[in-house]
């Protein structure tokens, strides 16, 4: 059976023949067969460099041998308990140790469970109702950050089935914008329980934030009794042990993960101080509770995963990333055009436009339509990136120097087609 046949089945039992929207790409997606370190392997047997890497969470590349040995020893002796065991006390302490906020941590199965739980403890700790999130930024599927720009400071739903109601609480500003946040403070600090943030925007390509600005947040959330949380899900210890609060020495009160955090299996946490996280049930009255939560699969694949991530594991991604970036920006130099390359660290994109892109509304001057071609170029040459302008590219541990060659060659080659 190759793609476009397994594609044409699953439109038959799948909505859109796919099981998350960002799966589907014109002509039709390749369903995949195997993957291992670098590389994922389709069911006609081609291979492709993989920069997508299942949105980010497999830093150290598929089916990393010792994930597979420890997840294999945890599967012989059970999946699913639903008491707790050892091994969620150790991740949390390591959790605890790496990042810089973290007290305590709650384990769920997401990150928009995660930022749900995050929202709902910001609100019960704070009394208040209403919250800040940036344009173009992701924090999940649930309503109350589902939400686009609307008339005046409310975002409107941004998805049928969701009521104005209910984001009639969620105010939208510009990311890089300081002047947009002081003035929503200055007219509603009393209703405000919490700014959320990813401190590197992931889901609009990759915009980092403007020197100072997560600092600016910082302040200005802790002189108006407003909690700051990190939405940490792409960025959770992958720009540095720490994450992005450690990359950039800005401390929030609360911080959700995912992704890496979980070794390549469904995991979120939402982590802080513990004076916040006492609220949560059973401790506390905000409730929280799932089936899964900690679940001792995810738990030993996180567990793995995060016992391989140090000092020289960091100073090697950040090598790759900045040959790869700064190998792209001179393929873009010498075509002459002025495209710009965004990342940092093991993150990177390129956005099809002349403009500097520092929000949202920047990266959606990108040319969406040279991108579909940029993508399919690499496809065709065993590149695979994030089929859409605005995800963003990963690099991951097992990423080595004839990768990197071979994917600086490919680019240029379609940079100057395009």
């Amino acid at each position: 059976m190759n793609s476009k046949k397994l594609f044409e089945e699953a439109k038959e039992f799948l909505p859109g023949g796919v099981n998350s929207p960002v799966r589907a790409f014109k002509p039709y997606p390749f369903f995949a067969q195997k993957a291992s370190g670098s590389k994922l392997y389709d069911v006609e047997g081609n291979s492709y460099i993989d920069y997508c890497l299942a949105y980010g969470p497999l830093v150290l590349g598929h089916a990393h041998p010792l994930v597979v040995e420890e997840v294999t020893k945890q599967l012989q002796i059970g999946s699913a308990y639903g008491v707790p065991t050892e091994k969620e006390i150790e991740l949390a302490k390591l959790v605890v140790k790496k990042v810089p906020c973290a007290e305590m941590v709650r384990f769920v199965n997401s990150g928009t469970e995660a930022t749900m739980s995050a929202i709902r403890l910001a609100r019960a700790y704070t009394k208040k109702t209403k919250i800040i999130k940036f344009e173009g930024s992701y924090h999940g599927a649930h309503d109350y950050v589902l939400v686009k720009s609307g008339s005046g400071a409310a975002g409107k739903p941004d998805s049928p089935g969701v009521p104005e109601e209910t984001t009639k609480n969620t105010i939208l500003v510009p990311f890089n914008d300081p002047e947009a946040v002081l003035e929503i403070i200055n007219k509603e600090k009393e209703n405000i329980a919490a700014i959320i943030v990813e401190p590197v925007m992931g889901n609009i390509g990759c915009i980092p934030p403007k020197d100072d600005y997560l600092e600016f947040l910082r302040n200005i959330t802790r002189e108006n009794d407003i909690i700051l949380i990190f939405d940490e899900v792409i960025t959770g210890f992958r720009l540095a042990e720490g994450g992005a609060q450690d990359y950039y020495n800005v401390i929030p009160d609360l911080v959700t993960l995912g992704k890496i955090l979980g070794g390549g299996f469904p995991m979120g946490a939402l982590a802080g101080k513990k004076e916040l996280m006492e609220n949560i049930a059973p401790s506390g009255e905000v409730y929280q509770a799932g089936t899964f939560n900690g679940n001792p699969i995810s738990i030993t694949a996180g567990l793995t995963t995060l016992n391989e991530l140090n000092n020289t594991f960091y100073t090697e991604l950040d090598k790759k990333g900045n040959i790869l970036r700064n190998a792209i920006i001179d393929l873009i130099n010498d075509s002459k055009i002025n495209y710009k390359v965004a990342g940092l660290s093991s993150m990177f994109q390129i956005y099809f436009t002349e403009k500097e892109v520092l929000d949202y509304k920047d990266a959606k001057t990108a040319d969406t339509e040279k991108f579909s071609q940029y993508f399919q170029l690499l496809l065709e040459k065993g590149i695979f990136i994030p089929p859409s302008q605005f995800e963003c590219c990963f690099i991951s541990y097992m990423h080595n120097n004839h990768d990197l060659e071979k994917t600086i060659e490919i680019i240029g080659n379609a940079i100057k087609s395009i």
